[in-house]
């Protein structure tokens, strides 16, 4: 059997497992909050997560951050950062953005070249912006709703629909293409230890300050993730969105009429929400990655 085709046979295997899980977890639905369904089993995978940080991933980055010279690790960031532009400009030019996609063509073309194999950024010293997109995104930009929020283990935060666009996200990813097989994985390992290193302050004061860190985070992801699928455009978002009376929607009007004063906290939270970064609430005490891809 080819390269080729069993490269084929697992790609199409790890699509059919992810609508598996996907279609599983929204059989399974048992929570209260209509965002959440599935918050005892979440709890349960964040929990697990967690331990898997404090115990191995937490250590080995702390470790990386302390002995490793910080232009390395700008470096290796760059560099990770550069190839994940080319997914970033696939996705842009699908979302139907030229102008969003041609800057990261631009990005990858100067930071390959000029940039060293992109070790150095010299794109966004030239100020071409840089994007961050995946093929969830460019599902939720056509309209397909998130479904319930789901912990994947080792993964951390999703949703049903990002769940099911990961194999692709996998796919596209040129890093998996990177031969030979060990390079390629100790690749992935540094790829994850330095985005841990790179959370560490942040999540240190996360841990210290959220009083439940399940709800800080999966809030924080839902609202970034929402602002990062329609690009702070409110008005494509009430367009695509279902009708207020749908599920999907949640709006906690009773607990606004019991408790007059929450919607005054809530106001408040939601800045603090806004401030925190897609990779903070998809990482930290559940880190890993989503760049840990499994490698053939």
């Amino acid at each position: 059997m080819s390269e080729s085709t069993k490269k084929s046979q697992g790609s199409l295997a790890r699509i059919g497992l992810a609508l598996a899980i996907a279609a599983t977890l929204s059989a399974c639905a048992t929570g209260t909050n209509p965002r959440d369904p599935l918050e005892g089993y979440n709890r349960a995978m964040f929990k697990f997560n967690d331990t898997v940080d404090q115990v191995a991933l937490k250590p080995v980055a702390t470790a990386y951050k302390k002995v490793t010279p910080s232009f390395v690790q700008t470096g290796v960031g760059n560099f990770f950062g550069n190839l994940a532009d080319v997914w970033s400009a696939v996705n842009n030019l699908l979302q139907g953005k030229g102008e969003a996609g041609l800057q990261d063509v631009v990005r990858v073309s100067m930071n390959s070249t000029f940039g060293i194999f992109g070790l150095i950024d010299i794109a966004s010293q030239a100020g071409i912006p840089k994007h961050s997109e995946d093929f969830g995104q460019t599902l939720g930009w056509y309209g397909v709703q998130p479904g319930p929020y789901v912990m994947l283990p080792l993964l951390g935060p999703s949703t049903v629909r990002d769940t099911v666009a990961l194999p692709l996200d996998i796919t596209g990813d040129p890093w998996r293409y990177k031969d030979p097989v060990s390079v390629r994985n100790i690749g992935t390992v540094t790829r994850v230890v330095d985005k841990r290193a790179a959370l560490l302050d942040a999540t240190n004061l996360m841990e210290a300050a959220a009083l439940d860190r399940y709800e800080f985070i999966r809030d924080g992801f839902l609202q970034a993730r929402e602002s990062k699928v329609f690009d702070g455009d409110t008005s494509r978002r009430d367009r695509l969105s279902p009708k207020k009376n749908d599920s999907s929607d949640y709006e906690p009007e009773e607990d606004v009429k019991q408790a007059p004063q929450e919607p005054k906290v809530a106001a408040q939270a939601v800045p603090a929400a806004d401030a925190v970064s897609a990779d903070l609430v998809t990482s930290g005490s559940n880190t890993v990655a989503s760049e840990a891809k499994p490698q053939e």
